[in-house]
C-alpha cells in the first residue's frame, strides 16, 4: 500500500472511530440540571472534544496496525 493510500486509510478509520466514541459518556444540559436560556436542553453539558479526539487518535492507531498488519499476512 502506497503512503497516500496507507493516509487516506487512516484518515477513514480515524473518523469512524470519533463517530462510534462522540456519543460516549455525554450528558444533555437537561440531564445535568443547567439549560443555560437559549440553547437547546439536549445539547451536551460537556462534550469533552480534546479527551476524545485523544481516544480516538490512539484507538484508530490501533486499528489501522491491525488492518495494515492482516494485509501485509494475507499479502493485500
Amino acid at each position: 500500500m502506497t503512503i497516500g493510500g496507507s493516509l487516506a486509510l487512516y484518515f477513514i478509520i480515524w473518523w469512524t472511530v470519533l463517530f462510534a466514541i462522540l456519543p460516549i459518556g455525554v450528558r444533555s444540559q437537561a440531564e445535568a440540571g443547567d439549560v443555560p436560556a437559549g440553547t437547546d436542553p439536549g445539547a451536551p453539558s460537556r462534550p469533552d472534544l480534546v479527551r476524545k479526539a485523544i481516544y480516538t487518535t490512539i484507538v484508530a492507531a490501533l486499528v489501522f496496525g491491525l488492518v495494515r498488519l492482516g494485509a501485509y499476512w494475507f499479502d493485500i
